[in-house]
C-alpha cells in the first residue's frame, strides 16, 4: 500500500530558474549547480520509487512512504523511501544517483566518479547518513503514544539504493558495503532480510493492515517539508537603485531575509565566535558566514549589537540600518 508519494519539487526548480536572470556570474554558477543536484536527486528517487511501487504498491503487508522529513529534539532526518512491514520490520532507504559509478574501499569509504576531473573523488558515506536517519526515526516512533510500553519492537534495516545502470566497485570483504544495492534488487534484498527475521519476534510484532496504515499515515502527518528561501540563500538582493530609493527616506532599512547555506532554513541566530559574528542554524546546527558590503569600494561595514538587534554600520557612509533580530536572548 502506498501511503505517500514524493513531494513535487518542480515548483522549487522553477523558482531557481527564475532567479538566474537576477543573479551575477558567481550566483548563477551556484544556482545552476543547485538545479543540477536537485534534478539528479529527483531522477534517482523517481527511478527507485518506480521499482519500489512495482513490487509493494498492492501489498496489504507493506506500507510504502516516499519522501519524508522529520524533526525531533533538534535532530533532522530526510528519508527518501520508507517501507514498513506488518511484522514491524522497517526498511529505511537512501537513494544515491551516480551517472557513472561509485567505489567502496576496504575501510568502508566512498568515492564517486567525477566526469569533469576524470577521477574518483571522496564523498560522505551514505551508509552513515542513513544510520543517522534511523536514529531520528527510531526516536520519533518511540515517542508515539501507542508504542510506549508496548511489546512491539520495530527492527530497523538500512539499505542504500544505487541506479541499476551505475557501476559499483566493491571491496574484497563482502561485509563492507553489503547494504549498498542496485535499486532493481530491492524486492530480493527485502525478502532476504525478512527470511532471516526471528519467527517468534515477528509473531510478537505482528500488526493488522489497519494499524499499519495508521502508523504510516501518522508518520506522513509528522512530515515537515522545508521551505527554502532561495533568494536569501544565494544572496540575491534588490538593485542598488532600489536600495538607494529606500535609504533616501530613512536611515533604518527593513531587515533582509537570510537562510542557512547548508539546508536553506531561515531558523537562524546571530552568534559571536572566533572570527566575528556568524549565523547559527536551528535546523541543522550549521554555521553561515556573515558578509557585509555597503556597495562602495573601499568602505567596510561592521555589525553592532544592541540587545536582540544587530545593526550594519558603515562609518564612511555614516549609515546605520537594522540587519537582523534574534528571536531569543543567547
Amino acid at each position: 500500500m502506498i501511503v505517500k508519494h514524493a513531494d513535487d519539487k518542480s515548483v522549487a526548480i522553477a523558482e531557481l530558474e527564475s532567479l538566474l536572470s537576477d543573479s551575477n556570474a558567481k550566483q548563477k554558477m551556484l544556482i545552476e549547480k543547485e538545479i543540477g543536484m536537485m534534478r539528479s536527486g529527483m531522477k534517482g528517487e523517481s527511478e527507485a520509487a518506480y521499482l519500489i511501487d512495482f513490487h509493494f504498491k498492492d501489498s496489504d503487508r507493506m506500507a510504502v512512504v516516499h519522501d519524508l522529513r522529520f524533526e525531533i529534539d533538534g535532530q533532522v532526518a530526510q528519508i527518501d523511501h520508507l517501507l514498513i512491514h506488518r511484522t514491524m520490520n522497517v526498511f529505511v532507504l537512501e537513494t544515491k544517483y551516480f551517472s557513472s559509478g561509485v567505489k567502496i574501499s576496504e575501510q568502508g569509504e566512498f568515492e564517486r566518479w567525477d566526469n569533469y576531473s576524470k577521477k574518483y573523488v571522496g564523498m560522505p558515506s551514505p551508509i552513515e547518513q542513513n544510520e543517522r536517519h534511523i536514529v531520528v526515526l527510531e526516536k520519533l516512533i518511540a515517542h508515539l503514544e501507542r508504542y510506549k510500553g508496548s511489546k512491539i519492537k520495530p527492527r530497523y534495516h538500512s539499505l542504500v539504493l544505487i541506479s541499476p545502470n551505475a557501476r559499483i566497485i566493491r571491496p574484497q570483504d563482502p561485509e563492507i558495503g553489503k547494504t549498498v544495492i542496485k535499486a532493481d534488487a530491492i524486492a530480493k534484498a527485502v525478502d532476504s532480510i525478512m527470511d532471516k527475521s526471528s519467527v517468534i519476534q515477528s509473531l510478537i510484532n505482528w500488526t493488522s493492515s489497519d494499524d499499519l496504515r495508521m502508523l504510516a499515515a501518522g508518520l506522513r502527518m509528522m512530515h515537515k517539508p522545508i521551505n527554502v528561501n532561495y533568494r536569501a540563500k544565494f544572496g540575491i538582493i534588490a538593485s542598488q537603485v532600489e536600495e538607494a530609493e529606500v535609504s533616501s527616506s530613512s536611515d533604518v532599512l527593513p531587515p533582509a531575509t537570510f537562510a542557512c547555506k547548508s539546508c536553506g532554513s531561515e531558523r537562524l541566530t546571530v552568534l559571536y565566535g572566533k572570527y566575528g559574528y556568524y549565523f547559527k542554524c536551528g535546523s541543522c546546527a550549521g554555521n553561515t558566514n556573515i558578509k557585509l558590503d555597503c556597495g562602495v569600494s573601499g568602505h567596510k561595514e561592521k555589525l553592532r549589537k544592541e540587545g536582540l538587534n544587530f545593526y550594519r554600520e558603515c562609518q564612511d557612509c555614516g549609515k546605520s540600518a537594522l540587519f537582523f533580530q534574534n528571536a531569543n536572548t543567547i
